[in-house]
């Protein structure tokens, strides 16, 4: 996957002068406008667009708000949800451009009966998940976390005695649940690396899976013979509880769950008891509920990490987000396709 459109976006840019500014508002929480912009892309959108950078559209778009000449809504965050009501309002809407992942919070059936075209940096915000994952499959194989915590409790009494045997990353089954943006990123970045890598995908074919160079299972497979079981599946009513108790039972002993996806995909009560019995050991960045109660037992067990929804784009990669965004405006602004199109008949199993 290749994630530096910038140059092919210059390059349409440069072949085709913006013959037509196209009317853009930016509708997003304010504070990710200076962290998704900055001086340099707030300049190449002032070139390709008639917008002001400094406004932003937070909250209900009514009548009133004086937007019905806008052509592009450049979202992220907090945008409005764009139903009937809303795109009343914005009657000359033509494109969204969402400058993060998932767009099912603003896009309804009415963008799909307007005909609007719809952008999302899913494939951006997948980079920074996919490395995360990664080093989290790396560390988890050399037991890297429960070493770090044994060796702290022994301290001048650590022995090598300690180390277990079966740790390592040579030889290892990782299995990639979802060949999602990120599973497929995932899966590109783990070739290095002397792992042999399971698949399971309903949506997937063969060829496609031996393109991507893995071997395709089902999941109750993948979860027998696999030491790491990483989570890139939407969160959907039919993927509730996908590993629920069965599943997590059938995991061999010492195996980790990884999950930079969705809490509701994993059974919690079931995967703490797991846990609690220390047979198996899970990197959560997601969990259901989102916050876990005070007294979860997840947050002190030994063989558990847990970190507060970091896997995604934060800090300066937000910048990453707000380039591809800037990069799809001027492919709509010269006429060009955008990179990166969601289509609505995709909406239904996508996250």
């Amino acid at each position: 996957m290749t994630t530096g459109t910038r140059e092919s976006a210059d390059d349409a840019a440069r072949d085709a002068e913006p013959s037509r500014r196209p009317a853009t508002v930016l509708a997003m929480a304010p504070e990710f406008v200076p962290a998704l912009f900055d001086t340099e892309a707030r300049k190449r959108l002032r070139t390709f667009a008639s917008i002001d950078p400094d406004t932003v559209v937070h909250g209900p778009i009514h009548a009133e708000a004086g937007l019905a000449e806008t052509e592009v809504l450049l979202t992220c965050w907090g945008a409005p949800r764009l139903d009937g009501a809303t795109l009343a309002a914005l009657p000359r809407l033509r494109a969204v451009i969402h400058a993060a992942g998932s767009v099912k919070g603003i896009v309804t059936d009415a963008c799909r009966a307007a005909g609007i075209q719809v952008s999302s940096a899913a494939a951006m915000n997948a980079v920074p998940v996919a490395e995360h994952t990664v080093a989290m499959i790396l560390l988890s194989n050399k037991r890297t976390l429960w070493l770090a915590r044994r060796y702290s409790e022994l301290r001048g009494a650590w022995h090598a005695s300690e180390i277990p045997h079966d740790i390592g990353n040579y030889g290892t089954t990782v299995g990639i649940v979802g060949a999602s943006w990120i599973g497929r990123r995932v899966i590109e970045l783990l070739r290095p690396y002397d792992l042999h890598v399971l698949l399971a995908d309903p949506y997937l074919q063969a060829d496609q899976a031996r393109r991507l160079g893995v071997e395709l299972v089902d999941l109750d497979e993948l979860c027998r013979r696999s030491h790491i079981v990483s989570l890139h599946a939407p969160a959907l009513p039919s993927t509730r509880h996908l590993l629920d108790a069965s599943r997590l039972a059938a995991m061999g002993t010492g195996t980790t769950v990884i999950n930079t996806a969705r809490g509701t995909l994993i059974d919690t009560a079931a995967l703490t008891r797991e846990v609690a019995s220390g047979r198996l050991y899970a990197v959560l960045d997601h969990t259901d509920p989102r916050i876990l109660p005070d007294d979860s037992p997840l947050y002190d067990s030994p063989n558990v990490l847990l970190t507060p929804h970091i896997a995604g784009s934060h800090g300066n990669e937000l910048r990453r987000l707000g380039r591809s965004a800037v990069d799809e405006l001027i492919r709509y602004a010269t006429g060009e396709p955008f990179a990166y199109p969601v289509r609505y008949a995709d909406l239904e199993r996508s996250a």
